[in-house]
């Protein structure tokens, strides 16, 4: 039936690479968007992506520049990636479907499953049926929101969205949601930027980054803490080249030695085609993985001592005094934190601490841009607290050049925020939403992803409605997640593609298909166009360009609407029927609801759209005492024991979010193979391996249950000493559900205690 064939398991191994992108990342790119679709279509795909009229990337959410400012192929290698892979040629129709059962569909790799092309029309798993067969849309809305009626209490279905999830339907979904009555609105940002946001709210009162892309070119410092733009958001290296060439520093901090860290080769640019491109990092920290709140404690050590010596040098005593609180308590904790837990948990030299703590002092702006490598550890809420307090001490937030930038890593996960998917949204929101709609919106607190997880296991929640994503595979503890899920009665994925997540079925499921992000959108109205929001509150309209895949698809916000209508039966009175056919009039009542976007319509017509604003810019903390808060965050450091190692889960160059598009790792020189872990030589030898021997990876945690995922290779490689690195989802089974960041309830994904069991030697 399916041409493609799932690949075998053949490592090689080369040199990691020392720099990234340049004309291979070009030529990779156009190598998978001919090998997808047609010359014509590549074409139409990759002039109109990220453009004034075309339409946004799916893929991270690293803001465009300002109109005029351009280049006609605005993309970068991973982005064109992912684009393509919406607009490929190949398609899942009914017979595909009717040849393969779900239980053969399981054994199928990600890599297989997503090659087989665009979802073309809705399906339906009935009741001990091994086929999904074909349904009408009526029908399967009707059978979704008839078991939606079904239910005891509408806490006891759950509504997740990944970051695909544009603003207009977001909304329309969150408001559905709350009309039917719950507050279960799960999405990706709880398992990746969710410490980010615990830690802002707390200290700065605001959940979203401070920066754009004038103040990363212009700032004369940046700290690019635990993350990997070459793979995850490589458009970041081109900002972060402009901030070298206008004078600007950059101090990364890893474990890992990152290509598109240390140069860059701007393949748009004559000196990254023929030259050696520009070196990015001037300092490259290789620290422990969890050493990051005892790296920033060291430098508000230092920074303390430094005032002591020059007072009224060194720390910008005005904001202190006027626009901080808790400053006394801070400095009275910060300094009693001694070198050798620093130098214990950091990996670090105390000279390598001081040199960039001497960058620090020669600068006169200082952003500080991280991502999951500092969210998804126990501690991530602490770290980035302690992030805070560094830019705090010499004023390094709310002006220009200087500020905090968590780096998404999903297009439209910080708009879907805005638009109130999030089952904590403030009482403000929900009494705008209310007096808009003439209802009551729930005030209790909702279930986030591993909460929803834990209710699916225990029978509490019956019903998943997923919107875009790939929530089996995204999640933690994927054993625990697949059996959750397999006990609801329902299951039901509005998807473009096929993943994962439709193998792993309730009793009964539902394929929903919807349009692209680059398809283009015919309603009542005329064709509509939809709005984003990037990881730096820039907000810009985004029009499909392609024609659909299948004459079978509808749009996110009209299967929501339609949904909606089914569910509530005209209670409260929402004009569901107007909002699909005219998305202007779902952002006449965006206008109404939420701050900021006042007069929307009119605004997103603008080219480029425009931002929000940030009330931290404008000298404004809404924490309750009005200021912004310094903390005290008490020392913590990964203990390893020993014959164990730390365990971070990691994208390949080759893959977005869930799924890979090859089985390489370029820029590590992993090729042919997924199913590897990275360890450093030194360790090796502790543990008696040898390169390229097989081993299982096997975590025991406090609750006594042994998670095992089997038959990986190990690969020597330059890791911090005591660490591993392997590639998710393949070992999300390795993190326990119950193993998350305090406050934020993130999935330590980036802090897992595993040993390495033979299980062959090296072939």
């Amino acid at each position: 039936m399916s041409g493609i064939e799932d690949p075998s398991d053949d490592l090689s191994v080369t040199s990691p690479k020392r720099w990234a992108t340049g004309v291979p990342g070009v030529a990779h790119a156009l190598e998978y968007s001919l090998e997808q679709t047609s010359v014509r279509r590549t074409a139409l795909t990759l002039l109109n992506i990220n453009q004034v009229k075309g339409f946004d990337c799916p893929g991270c959410a690293w803001p465009e520049p300002a109109p005029g400012k351009r280049h006609f192929n605005e993309y970068c290698e991973n982005g064109a990636k992912h684009i393509t892979d919406e607009a490929t040629s190949r398609r899942v129709t009914a017979d595909f479907f009717r040849h393969y059962s779900i239980a053969e569909l399981d054994t199928k790799s990600d890599y297989w499953l997503n090659q087989q092309g665009r979802l073309t029309e809705p399906m339906v798993k009935r009741p001990g049926a091994e086929y999904y067969e074909p349904i009408g849309w009526d029908e399967a809305l009707d059978l979704l929101a008839e078991e939606l009626r079904r239910l005891d209490s509408p806490d006891e279905a759950l509504f997740y969205t990944s970051g695909r999830l544009n603003n207009e339907a977001a909304f329309l979904l969150q408001l559905f949601a709350r009309a039917y009555g719950t507050n279960n609105l799960p999405d990706c940002s709880n398992m990746c930027h969710e410490s980010s946001g615990s830690a802002m709210r707390e200290t700065l009162g605001i959940g979203k980054g401070s920066v754009s892309l004038d103040d990363i070119h212009h700032a004369d410092l940046i700290f690019v803490v635990g993350q990997n733009p070459g793979t995850n958001h490589p458009r970041m290296l081109s900002a972060l080249e402009e901030t070298k060439r206008n004078g600007g520093r950059i101090v990364a901090v890893n474990p890992l030695p990152e290509a598109g860290l240390i140069r860059f080769k701007h393949p748009q640019k004559a000196r990254g085609v023929i030259g050696r491109g520009t070196q990015i990092a001037d300092d490259f920290l290789q620290i422990r993985p969890g050493g990051d709140l005892a790296l920033f404690q060291a430098l508000n050590r230092l920074l303390l001592e430094a005032e002591d010596l020059a007072p009224g040098v060194v720390l910008d005593h005005r904001f202190i005094d006027t626009s901080t609180t808790g400053f006394a308590d801070f400095a009275e904790h910060a300094r009693k934190i001694s070198w050798d837990d620093i130098l214990a948990a950091t990996g670090l030299t105390r000279e390598e601490i001081e040199r960039v703590h001497d960058r620090v002092l020669e600068s006169k702006s200082v952003i500080v841009c991280w991502a999951m490598g500092l969210t998804q550890h126990k501690h991530g809420v602490p770290t980035i607290r302690e992030v805070v307090d560094f830019l705090m001490l010499r004023g390094n937030i709310g002006k220009p050049g200087a500020g905090v930038c968590p780096v998404r890593g999903h297009s439209n996960v910080q708009g879907d925020r805005t638009m109130g998917i999030w089952e904590q949204m403030p009482q403000e929101f929900l009494d705008a939403l209310g007096r808009e709609f003439g209802f009551t919106p729930p005030t209790r607190h909702g279930l986030d992803s591993v909460n929803g997880i834990r209710a699916m296991r225990d029978g509490h929640a019956k019903v998943f409605l997923g919107v875009a994503g790939n929530f089996v595979r995204a999640t933690p503890d994927s054993r625990v997640t697949e059996e959750a899920m397999r006990r609801c009665r329902l299951t039901a994925h509005i998807s473009t593609k096929l993943n994962r997540s439709h193998t792993v079925c309730g009793d009964t499921a539902l394929i929903l298909p919807t349009l692209g992000r680059s398809d283009r959108d015919i309603q009542a109205a005329g064709e509509q166009f939809i709005t984003v929001e990037d990881s730096m509150s820039e907000v810009h309209a985004s029009r499909g360009r392609l024609a659909p895949a299948s004459p079978h698809l509808l749009s996110e916000v009209a299967i929501i609407g339609r949904l909606a209508r089914r569910t509530l039966g005209g209670t409260p009175p929402v004009p569901w029927e107007d909002f699909e056919a005219d998305y202007d009039t779902i952002r006449d009542r965006i206008a109404r609801v939420v701050p900021g976007f006042e007069d929307f319509n009119a605004r997103v017509a603008k080219p480029g759209g425009f931002r929000l604003p940030n009330p931290v810019n404008q000298g404004i903390f809404p924490t309750p005492s009005g200021k912004a808060v310094f903390t005290c965050n008490e020392f913590t450091m990964p203990h390893i024991p020993e014959g164990q190692l730390l365990l971070q889960t990691l994208r390949s160059h080759d893959q977005w979010n869930t799924i890979p598009y090859a089985m390489n790792d370029r820029y590590r020189g992993i090729h042919n193979a997924r199913r590897v872990v990275l360890v450093n030589p030194v360790d090796l030898a502790a543990l008696g391996l040898a390169d390229r021997d097989r081993v299982d990876l096997v975590t025991t945690w406090h609750d006594g249950i042994e998670r095992r995922a089997e038959d990986f290779r190990v690969v020597a490689y330059p890791t911090t000493l005591g660490s591993a690195a392997s590639y998710y989802p393949e070992t999300n089974v390795l993190v326990p559900l119950d193993s998350v960041a305090d406050i934020s309830n993130t999935p330590t994904s980036k802090g897992v205690l595993v040993r390495l069991e033979p299980t062959g030697s090296a072939e």
